[in-house]
């Protein structure tokens, strides 16, 4: 046995990822102190000073347990996840997917906080981390010039977890880049597009690279004739596009240029970029094309690819209607949209262990980043991220081994693709089928195979819980409870789910895997 009792850990951001990880902290004894910077430093986004706020949209996404957002939700369940507990009992009406009541949600989570004597929430903008561990933060009344006016949070914590989120204040993203490396934090989210491989036209597309024989390469090629050029590019300068903020345009750079913002530069102008056709023969003509799109797998497997060159600031709709234009994309589904906008996130796979621990000390204690600051794309993506730090953090605090979820698991698979050194052009990722292992025998028929992946995700996931059950992170019960509780809400899919209010509090409260042996502080080695 090693006691967690008496052990500090400091929580930078009030967001998903840092609540979820200072309630799973203190729901195992120790003392966690919670450092949120509004409403003393406000944010573009945030209309107040609430934890757990949601600003864009207020969905989860999908349920269906053979999805892999119901995935993520399943394996949230069955690790005890509070701010799940808390979505599903504010949830609204919303179909297939969960959706909350936002003031609801917030308001539960505040609760929750609350609830928990050994959580101390300080109001407070981080502005650095001193050589043992010990937050600065600016004093009081002091402006963001006055870099110097900064006092060290007392006393120094044992661990420390950062979740400042994709709009981190700019002292502290400068003090974490100049800890970390020039080239570890990115301060602008310019993704292409991501789409599923099985939903590509095999028949249009082929595969090559520049300057090499038809069939050898890298790449996928979506070839235009002049006349699919001529109409992809004007709808493509007429779509919708997102209205950009101050913060999202300010610091915007050439390598970032939206692909229609370089169409609008000249009609021609994608043709000696992104659509350049040097290089490729297309296979049906003999010839080369007009202009060429290329598709570069994201995954070992090639189950999904990356829509080179085509960062995009186009509303979702129309990324699916007007990119849906380009040649052997005319039933393209995307993994991820496209977006461009300030995000700040660390270059995980070349930062990051699997525990999303920093490689690369910046202090003299463990330091971790969770949410989106570690480039995990999604609220309930945030949620499982700053589950795993905390876990992560009680396991090392005890001396015990790091409990790394399976890749077959939905997160496992976003965690083993985040943290892969061998991942190139790192952008934030939300859980999707295309980077999860595939299986072992082929399966043609998408639905079928959506349900073998959660069927194997599921197995995994059990195996996972028994894991962490033997090291003490989680109590001697199984996580069926949970997991049917889950299972049985997505399946009433058009009404809401319904949990006591008074459960918002204390998980715990819904006899589910989540008893966590706080009572004691303890935890077994491995």
């Amino acid at each position: 046995m090693e006691t967690l009792a008496g052990k500090r850990v400091d929580v930078v951001g009030g967001g998903l990822a840092g609540c979820e990880a200072a309630l799973q902290l203190a729901a195992r004894g120790i003392s966690v102190r919670l450092v949120e910077m509004r409403p003393n430093t406000p944010t573009p986004v945030h209309a107040g000073s609430s934890l757990a706020e949601l600003v864009c949209s207020n969905s989860l996404k999908s349920q269906k347990p053979d999805s892999a957002a119901g995935m993520l939700k399943g394996e949230l369940a069955a690790l005890g996840s509070f701010l799940l507990n808390a979505a599903l009992s504010c949830a609204v009406p919303a179909g297939g997917a969960l959706a909350v009541d936002r003031e609801r949600f917030s308001c539960a989570i505040e609760e929750s906080v609350a609830s928990f004597s050994n959580i101390q929430v300080v109001r407070a903008e981080v502005v650095g981390v001193r050589d043992d561990g010990a937050l600065l933060v600016r004093d009081e009344g002091s402006g963001p010039e006055e870099s110097s006016a900064a006092s060290a949070l007392s006393p120094a914590p044992d661990a420390l977890i950062v979740a400042s989120g994709p709009l981190t204040s700019d002292a502290l993203a400068a003090s974490l880049q100049q800890a970390t490396g020039a080239e570890s934090l990115a301060f602008y989210d310019a993704a292409a597009p991501i789409v599923m491989a099985d939903s590509l036209n095999g028949d249009v597309l082929f595969r090559q690279s520049r300057y090499e024989d038809e069939g050898a390469g890298d790449y996928l090629n979506a070839p235009f004739t002049k006349d699919e050029y001529e109409r992809f590019i004007a709808e493509l300068v007429a779509a919708r596009r997102v209205i950009a903020k101050d913060f999202e345009t300010r610091e915007l750079f050439q390598a970032c240029q939206p692909i229609e913002e370089i169409a609008r530069k000249g009609a021609d102008a994608p043709r000696f970029g992104a659509l350049k056709p040097v290089g490729l023969t297309d296979p049906r003509t003999g010839r080369r094309p007009w202009a060429a799109l290329q598709l570069r797998a994201e995954d070992a497997h090639g189950m999904a690819y990356n829509l080179v060159g085509f960062q995009t600031n186009l509303t979702f709709g129309e990324q699916q209607r007007v990119f849906r234009l380009i040649p052997g994309l005319e039933h393209a589904e995307f993994a991820r949209y496209g977006v461009m906008h300030r995000n700040t996130f660390v270059d995980a796979p070349r930062l990051l262990d699997a525990t999303l621990r920093l490689k690369r000390p910046i202090a003299r204690i463990p330091v971790r980043i969770a949410g989106q600051l570690a480039g995990t794309e999604g609220y309930c993506e945030a949620m499982r991220s700053g589950l795993h730090a905390a876990l992560c953090t009680c396991a090392e605090l005890a001396d015990a081994p790091a409990p790394i979820p399976p890749a077959e698991t939905a997160f496992g698979a976003l965690l083993a693709w985040a943290t892969d050194p061998a991942t190139v052009d790192y952008q934030p990722m939300h859980v999707n089928f295309g980077i999860i292992p595939p299986l072992e025998a082929r399966v043609r028929n998408k639905k079928d195979r959506y349900a073998a992946y959660a069927a194997r995700g599921t197995k995994a996931l059990e195996a996972h819980v028994a894991h962490l059950q033997s090291l003490g992170l989680l109590a001697e019960s199984t996580g069926e409870e949970s997991a049917h509780s889950h299972a049985d809400n997505a399946a009433g899919q058009d009404a809401p789910a319904t949990v006591s209010p008074a459960v918002c509090a204390k998980v715990d409260g819904l006899g589910r895997n989540v008893a966590f042996i706080a009572s004691e502080g303890t935890m077994r080695r491995g």
